[in-house]
């Protein structure tokens, strides 16, 4: 952990710690900012520690720590090819990484206050930045220089790119949200109905709706063709915050004031799950490529993950430490692989209920069988048992092969000769 994280950590008076292999815990800040990459495998979150972290999904283990930036991180986003990240923050910069190595490519510099809000354009090799210092800069992500600066009527907290990238939204503290032309740098239509400002702005996956949220409590619908109007929902008590598209577009998820998530449906306007996801604000939500999981963002430190079919929280964070864990300290070689069971399940009926069912009779169970967990429909619709066979398979092709809908992550043990290993450790540590 660098140094001045633990110097501000023991400044604000905060617990500073190692990360946990469960929620996304290892920030010493808020958390106001998260994306997932396009191949649904990692998840990259900002925070006011000046740091952006990369994790693992499917283990919720930490990847990287990109710590550059002088101030709070605001924003992160993934580019189209998810190659790249791109971080903005308080110093008056955007970071520009690069994923394989973690390393930075470009510093991009010229505004004037804090920059709090990017956006890609579809060929990745452009990239928005918006700022408090009302303007929105473009910038080859070759060259990372700016070849376009906007200059708007209020600090900027929000811009997505349009579907072709010749038009650029912009939303901020007015409640108007502004079009402009990316290329000319001329104002192209005005989007009127909020009556706060703005706080964020998705482009749908079709490219033909667009969604705003605003804190005057309302999430709002637009046809970006004829820049009209659709649907306005009134959300829950408080701000909203964040919102972002269903992977099918049918669906909005969006974090707010009062910390729940909510999923909406766009064509009623009406909720389909409410999820208290944090006891402070959250910042920031986002949904996995194939929509079973939502990953919010918090004034609490964290990022959690949500199974949004069961509303269940994956991963909780492991306080159980008088527990037996016998896996950290056997020399069988499938004790290794086990760890990454341990975080979601216990090993006995008796143990600490976590995100996943206990493992106690695993061998011979059928599926979805254990008395009082509340499975999935994609395992209470089935009918097998566990055994060598099945459990092989089921890390062989992926829980989201073998059980489309399972609540849990996408895990893989691609080597035949671990996953044989991890199947025979877990017939011993998991027999009555």
């Amino acid at each position: 952990m660098p140094l001045r994280q633990i110097l501000l950590s023991i400044l604000l008076g905060l617990v500073v710690s190692l990360p946990a292999k469960s929620d996304l815990i290892g920030h010493g800040g808020m958390v106001r900012s998260v994306d997932v990459s396009p191949d649904g495998d990692r998840i990259a979150t900002g925070s006011f520690d000046y740091t952006a972290r990369i994790w693992n999904f499917g283990e919720q283990s930490e990847l990287a720590v990109l710590d550059l930036h002088e101030g709070p991180v605001t924003s992160v986003s993934f580019s189209p090819s998810g190659e790249y990240l791109l971080t903005t923050s308080d110093d008056l910069s955007a970071i520009y990484w690069e994923m394989t190595t973690f390393q930075p490519v470009h510093r991009l510099t010229g505004h004037k206050h804090k920059v709090v809000t990017s956006s890609f354009s579809a060929d990745g090799k452009y990239v928005a930045t918006g700022a408090w210092d009302k303007t929105v800069r473009i910038w080859d992500l070759t060259e990372g220089k700016a070849i376009q600066t906007l200059n708007v009527n209020a600090p900027v907290n929000a811009v997505a790119f349009g579907p072709n990238s010749e038009n650029l939204f912009v939303g901020g503290h007015h409640p108007v949200i502004d079009v402009w032309n990316a290329d000319t740098g001329a104002i192209a239509g005005k989007l009127e109905g909020h009556r706060g400002g703005i706080t964020a702005l998705r482009l749908s996956p079709d490219g033909k709706r667009m969604l705003s949220a605003s804190i005057d409590k309302t999430i709002k619908l637009w046809d970006i063709a004829t820049q009209t109007e659709l649907t306005s929902i009134q959300v829950r008590d408080g701000q909203v915050f964040d919102v972002s598209f269903s992977p099918d577009g049918t669906q909005a998820i969006t974090a707010g004031r009062d910390g729940y998530i909510v999923v909406w449906d766009l064509d009623t306007g009406a909720p389909v799950h409410e999820i208290p996801a944090h006891e402070k604000i959250a910042w920031s939500v986002a949904y996995t490529p194939d929509g079973r999981f939502a990953i919010s963002t918090s004034s609490d430190e964290q990022a959690r993950i949500w199974h949004l079919e069961t509303g269940d929280r994956i991963g909780m964070t492991m306080t159980d430490d008088d527990q037996p864990k016998p896996w950290l300290t056997s020399d069988h070689p499938g004790a290794a692989v086990y760890t990454k069971c341990a975080s979601c399940h216990s090993l006995s009926a008796e143990g600490p209920q976590r995100s996943g069912p206990h493992f106690e009779g695993l061998f011979g169970r059928p599926v979805g069988s254990v008395e009082g967990y509340r499975y999935s429909e994609a395992l209470t619709s089935r009918n097998f048992v566990w055994d060598e066979k099945t459990i092989f398979q089921l890390f062989d092709e992926g829980p989201d092969v073998m059980l489309p809908g399972t609540k849990m992550p996408i895990q893989r043990v691609t080597d035949d000769g671990s996953l044989k290993d991890l199947v025979e450790y877990m017939k011993i540590l998991t027999a009555p």
